[in-house]
């Protein structure tokens, strides 16, 4: 049995949803859809976005704070068990992350946090710290205790928004960027240590070191048409999946966010 999954930061599905890019989601012959920051709670959109005919939906929105956050699932078969969040308290809230077990995988759709500002220090000076990496590498620990855990029972998949760019040729200007968050040397090392207990990014996996291949692209100097993309959406499966794939890619002529949609198919 193929499963296509695809995923997408639509940067917000009230702004997309009433584009015609969003005719994007009417088209595909993907099984499983995810969204990220979708920055609305269900009820704040029109039915059809929200309950599509022909798919179950799952949503979670962020408790925190209003537009902000907030992930989506869409799925052709209905899932076993369908989870919000993380079990971990103190990560909980901002509308993160979905888990849904189907019979032969959990899948997880995250959007994972980026690292925020960068601090001030007294006189209003930057520090080169950002406020927002701590709480971001203990969701990352958080998670990856969570889904070891759930992959001790089947296999796991992941797919979302890392806000990390792994590798230099995963964005276009690694020099420029290597005191940004996104690309910070503790980011980095999470994706290293993640990879290294046996979860595979299905990109590379299928296209080794290809060049130039990104999913986001910063509104700011038009970068999208200069390809000043980075790489930091993804689909990671583990290993035992491995045999299972069978095609990876990037939808980087879809328009409509600053991210373009990545997908994966696999063979279950």
């Amino acid at each position: 049995m193929f499963v296509k999954f695809v995923s997408w930061n639509v940067n917000g599905l009230r702004a997309i949803s009433g584009k015609p890019d969003w005719r994007w989601f009417a088209e595909t012959d993907a099984h499983i859809v995810s969204l990220q920051e979708t920055k609305a709670r269900p009820s704040q959109l029109a039915p059809d976005v929200v309950q599509p005919e022909g798919w179950h939906s799952f949503w979670s929105s962020s408790e925190v704070k209003k537009g902000y956050s907030g992930v989506a699932v869409f799925s052709r078969q209905a899932p076993l068990t369908v989870v919000e969040e993380l079990p971990t308290e103190g990560f909980r809230g901002e509308g993160r992350l979905l888990h849904l077990e189907f019979p032969d995988f959990h899948f997880f759709n995250g959007y994972f946090p980026n690292g925020g500002a960068v601090e001030l220090d007294e006189k209003g000076k930057p520090t080169g710290r950002f406020k927002r990496v701590p709480y971001k590498m203990g969701f990352f620990e958080a998670f990856l205790e969570h889904a070891e855990a759930c992959r001790t029972q089947k296999p796991v998949v992941v797919c979302g928004d890392f806000n990390i760019a792994h590798r230099p040729l995963d964005l276009a200007r690694p020099k420029d960027n290597v005191d940004n968050t996104g690309f910070l040397p503790e980011e980095r090392a999470f994706l290293d240590r993640f990879i290294a207990k046996g979860y595979i990014d299905t990109f590379r996996h299928i296209h080794g070191d290809e060049e130039g291949q990104y999913s986001w692209w910063s509104y700011k100097t038009r970068a999208r048409e200069k390809n000043i993309g980075w790489r930091i959406d993804y689909f990671f499966v583990s290993e035992e999946l491995k045999p299972a794939i069978r095609d990876a890619w990037i939808e980087n002529g879809v328009f409509g966010s600053d991210h373009c949609p990545v997908g994966l198919l696999l063979e279950v």
